[in-house]
């Protein structure tokens, strides 16, 4: 070999040698997604769009599962009821501005109901939305999101990813669960920086929600006042549910032998069927407790805020309460006995205080509990029974709550006026966290994002039982239902509008009411059109037929319930809120 050719052989290996010194690179695309693997996050709900398609697209590369929604609220939804279930939050992605606020809804309704969710959001430049320039789709979205969720937080540089996504996790789960704001620019996810240096960055959060063990003082008090107690109660909310703590809870109810109480989100912690469950005579011991005791529920406007006609005379009363969050104590009445701790802890110290001399509660309370309880049940019997055509709301939960009976490892989302409020009282519950529904605020537009997350995160078929009204803010999720193939069966109960179908508008003229819609509409013909099942049914017996075939076959199926248009009563229990209600005198309905 000639010295020129040993000169080009030697440079060139110099040159090789350097291109495999060079360091590997990784990007702000790779870091986020690399942070979510790393600390458990499997599924993430989206709309996609600039700037977060690419990463969405990645994200499904590398193995996460990837829910296209058609609407962010919906996806917002989805991911706050995910962290519900799971007790890891759920994970929402949303385009900038428009994309932001649509999220917003379900970011703040998850902060109010204690639901463990991260929106992430691309966002314009910071330099350019400070100086107001015009940018694409610009906002500052970090200060409008601050106010509506528990913790905000806005990355940077791609180095302070894995740190940024570790205190949204650990903030959405830690004390009282809540949603966290993620602001990502999009300038961040084009961020290059050396792999190892990326790797070193990243995070995983270590107990991010530890046990908060209650003062032995504190259950020594709530002992006593319980001991003390002729008529005790317990009331169980979402809470308890989302605590997990179900053979603890089992465990200190059947120990202690007290009635409890299970609100609507709660029902399933123990079987509606329980012997000391008090679910059908709930006015009669919300009134004559005499000691109430609350464990993950809180005394907000679905518990007349501890107060009033729904309670018993100011004074006669006494509350215990169990929650992480010192600062729900008397928050509207005095508590007795605060309990502060996480729900599991609280509930286990109760239960190992509870000594061989325990006596309550007494045999005369629980006998009037349980007589109550079952004159109510055989009151309300025929009325599930009833199989006219069309159906009222009665006859038609009857169906559905022998599906449900049948199935009791079936998911129920639900909402709805009246839809919501009869059947939280007619369906039983056998398993915890089976039953999903409008929560704290009583938001509608929550049935299809829930109805999504149940599916995908539990793996079990679901029944959304869904007033025609509350539908319509999510329905074009049946597309998503059917692209994703999800084990979902929808049930419209369909009385041609709000509340009822048979509102006229007052002026004679050709508008119709606004609480009406077109009479005799064909929602299943929505699922068809997707290829999913449709079905029209107008009988409680034909109810049950169709969803019971749709449970078992697994299929998307949409069932158009024809309900008697008059069936119903405006604002189902929440009637009282409308100022005009008990004024109004309108056209007859």
């Amino acid at each position: 070999m000639s010295s020129a050719a040993a000169t080009l052989v030697k440079n060139q290996a110099t040159d090789q040698s350097e291109v495999d010194a060079s360091p590997t690179l990784t990007d702000g695309f790779q870091l986020v997604i690399d942070a979510l693997k790393l600390n458990g996050i499997k599924n993430l709900y989206s709309v996609p769009g600039i700037p977060i398609s690419d990463l969405l697209r990645m994200a499904q590369a590398e193995g996460l599962r990837v829910i296209s929604f058609r609407h962010e609220q919906n996806a917002g939804n989805a991911a706050a009821i995910a962290g519900f279930l799971t007790k890891a939050p759920g994970v929402c992605l949303t385009v900038s501005a428009p994309g932001f606020l649509n999220g917003l809804t379900a970011l703040a309704n998850a902060t109010t109901n204690c639901f463990p969710m991260i929106l992430i959001s691309g966002s314009s430049e910071r330099e350019i939305v400070d100086l107001q320039q015009g940018d694409y789709e610009e906002m500052d979205q970090l200060a409008i999101a601050k106010p509506l969720c528990k913790a905000a937080f806005r990355i940077l540089h791609a180095q302070d990813i894995g740190i940024g996504v570790a205190r949204a996790i650990r903030a959405a789960v830690s004390g009282r669960p809540g949603g966290v704001y993620l602001d990502l620019p999009a300038k961040l996810f084009a961020q290059v920086i050396d792999a190892a240096e990326g790797a070193r960055s990243l995070v995983k959060v270590i107990d991010p929600a530890p046990a908060q063990i209650p003062a032995p003082d504190a259950v020594t008090r709530a002992l006593d006042l319980l001991k003390g107690a002729k008529r005790p109660l317990v009331i169980f909310g979402k809470g308890a549910a989302y605590a997990q703590a179900d053979e603890e809870i089992r465990g200190f109810v059947e120990k202690s032998g007290i009635p409890f109480l299970q609100m609507s989100m709660a029902k399933g912690l123990l079987p509606d069927t329980h012997p000391l469950s008090a679910g059908a005579a709930r006015s009669m011991v919300l009134k004559d407790a005499d000691v109430v005791m609350l464990v993950g529920a809180r005394l907000n406007w679905l518990l007349s805020h501890g107060k009033g006609k729904t309670w018993g005379k100011p004074g006669s009363q006494k509350f215990i309460q169990i929650d992480i969050e010192p600062k729900e104590m008397d928050s509207n009445i005095e508590i007795a006995a605060p309990l502060v701790g996480d729900i599991g802890s609280c509930i286990a110290a109760l239960r190992n205080g509870i000594d061989s001399g325990w006596t309550v509660p007494s045999a005369e309370w629980t006998g009037a509990v349980n007589a109550r309880k079952e004159a109510n049940i055989a009151k309300m019997a025929p009325k599930l029974m009833k199989n006219s055509s069309p159906m009222d709301f009665h006859g038609a939960l009857g169906a559905l709550r022998r599906i449900v009976k049948e199935r009791p490892d079936a998911m129920l989302v639900n909402e709805g006026a009246n839809t919501l409020d009869l059947a939280r009282g007619i369906i039983d519950m056998y398993e915890p966290r089976k039953r999903l529904d409008v929560g704290t605020w009583g938001v509608m537009g929550i049935g299809m994002g829930y109805a999504v997350a149940a599916a995908v995160e539990s793996g079990k078929p679901v029944l959304a039982v869904e007033g025609d009204s509350a539908f319509g803010f999510s329905g074009m999720e049946v597309e998503t239902i059917c692209r994703y193939n999800l084990p979902v069966c929808i049930v419209i109960f369909n009385n041609n509008g709000i509340y009822r179908g048979t509102d006229v508008n007052p002026t004679g003229g050709e508008d119709p009411s606004p609480m009406v819609f077109v009479p005799g509409s064909r929602y299943d013909k929505m699922m068809e059109a997707f290829g999913g099942v449709g079905a029209n049914v107008t009988t409680p017996d034909e109810l049950y037929s169709a969803v019971s075939e749709a449970m078992n076959s697994g299929r998307p199926t949409l069932i158009n319930a024809v309900i008697d248009p008059a069936a119903g009563t405006e604002s189902g229990n929440i009637g009282s809120l409308n100022p005009q209600s008990a004024v109004r005198k309108g056209p007859a309905t």
